[in-house]
Order: C-alpha cells, then sequence, then structure tokens
C-alpha cells in the first residue's frame, strides 16, 4: 500500500534534478541548501556532464545520486535526469541555484493537488557581482524572458533553475525535447513543447537566488541569447508560433464551451 499524507491522500514524492558540467563548488553549496529544506526531496539526481573536476566527490560527500551524461549540453543532461527519476514531481535546478528552505514546500504546496498535466515555475535573484547588475539581470534579462517569451507562448514560459512539473508531463514531452544539440535552452526547448491541455503556472513567491555569472562580460550573455535565437529556429521550425497558438486558443475555448 502506498503511503498517505494527513489528508489521507497518495504522499507526493518528489525528485529535484540538477545538471552540473565542472561546478563542483558551486554544486556544494547548492547540496547544501537541499539539504537544509523543511520538505526533504524523495530523490536528488546530479546529472555530472562530462566533468573533470570534483562533482563525484562533492556527490559522494553528500549522499546523493550522480548518474553520468558524457554528451556535452544542458539539454540532453537535463532530460536523462527527468528519464531517470521516479517520482510524481521532478523539479529541477541549476548547480548555481540556492533554494531557500522552505522551496521543496512550496512546490509540493502548489503540484500536490494540482491537475496532473501542470508545471510550475517562479523567479530568479541575481548574487554575486554589483547590485546594478542583480537589478538589470532580474528586471530586463528574467523580466523579458517572462514577458516576451510568455507572450510568444500564450503562458509562461519555465526558467531552468526554478521550476518543476508533474512526472505525466515528462511522460507527455520528454519524447520530444532536444538532447543532442549543446546549444539548445532545455527550459525554452520544455516550454515550447508545452501542450493545450496543459498548464503553466507562475508563482512569484518561488525565487531562487542564482549566480550573476551570466552578465560578467558582453561574451558571456551574447552567448546566452545565441543559444535562445538557436532554440527558437529549432521550436519554429517543428511548430510555427501562429499555429501552436492557435491550437491552444481552439482547445482552451472548445473546453469553455463544453465546460
Amino acid at each position: 500500500m502506498s503511503a498517505q499524507n494527513a489528508n489521507g491522500r497518495p504522499a507526493v514524492t518528489i525528485a529535484v534534478i540538477i545538471p552540473s558540467r565542472n561546478d563542483a563548488p558551486m554544486l556544494a553549496v547548492c547540496l547544501a541548501h537541499l539539504a537544509a529544506q523543511t520538505r526533504q526531496a524523495d530523490q536528488i539526481i546530479v546529472v555530472d556532464n562530462a566533468s573533470t573536476d570534483d562533482t563525484a566527490a562533492v556527490c559522494a560527500a553528500a549522499g546523493v545520486r550522480r548518474i553520468y551524461w558524457p554528451e556535452v549540453g544542458v539539454a540532453g543532461a537535463s532530460a536523462h535526469g527527468f528519464d531517470a527519476a521516479d517520482a510524481g514531481i521532478l523539479a529541477r535546478i541549476d548547480a548555481d541555484s540556492r533554494p531557500a528552505g522552505d522551496w521543496l514546500a512550496l512546490v509540493e504546496s502548489a503540484l500536490g493537488d494540482a491537475p496532473t498535466l501542470t508545471l510550475l515555475t517562479g523567479p530568479g535573484d541575481f548574487y554575486g557581482g554589483p547590485k546594478v547588475v542583480h537589478w538589470l539581470g532580474r528586471t530586463l534579462y528574467l523580466g523579458g524572458y517572462f514577458h516576451v517569451v510568455g507572450f510568444l507562448l500564450g503562458h509562461p514560459p519555465v526558467f531552468g533553475s526554478n521550476y518543476a512539473m508533474t512526472a505525466d508531463v515528462w511522460a507527455r514531452i520528454g519524447p520530444a525535447v532536444v538532447r543532442d544539440v549543446p546549444g539548445i535552452h532545455d527550459d525554452l526547448d520544455v516550454s515550447y513543447l508545452v501542450r493545450p491541455d496543459m498548464e503553466v503556472r507562475f508563482d512569484p513567491t518561488l525565487r531562487m537566488p542564482v549566480s550573476a555569472r551570466p552578465f560578467r562580460s558582453w561574451g558571456a550573455l551574447g552567448h546566452r541569447l545565441g543559444k535562445a535565437w538557436l532554440t527558437f529556429r529549432h521550436e519554429f521550425r517543428a511548430e510555427r508560433p501562429l499555429r501552436r497558438r492557435r491550437a491552444r486558443r481552439e482547445w482552451a475555448r472548445s473546453h469553455r464551451d463544453h465546460g
């Protein structure tokens, strides 16, 4: 018999997936934050993306599961971690994420009783570097991502350092995600693959501190923006954006009329 929660419903299980490449010091801090959660993860999976540093030792010291993915690229590494997870909720952060102590509790509260095809995401707060960079990153970089991409998609996109989904969502979209193109933004790919019958919830209180290193140079920022363009090119070839928006509107109208 499966475990039950205080309300008599089946207990929710949560797996946290962390792709990591040569980020051992930040990964150690991230895992310490996960160890301090008020609601502990049922599984923590670090996907070692061909690291040459102390990633393996960090995982062993923290007592978390480490799986190796030799093909360099966060998209393939993330997908490999989701495939390996065995839980009702699959949460995704990065090695430089520093989740607050109640982060998993908030994820469980939002998705534990949600419809089976639901995703959850929240904003980021940057650490490291000048405060003006933190503000620009939070307001323009992430703010622009959520507003501009959200308008294009017709729903909030997920933020790769701070999102979760039900296992049923991954079962649906997992076979279609890009796994073999190193320059693909995995969160943007996941966002674009969201089907009309799926819901993406944006929770402004589900905040995630992340490193400001994307803004350490114009080159680093340009690299990320270039990956976004590459990702959009891939998505648009597979499914044109206007067709995608039309399908979502038609599905919503159909279910509103028959609701």
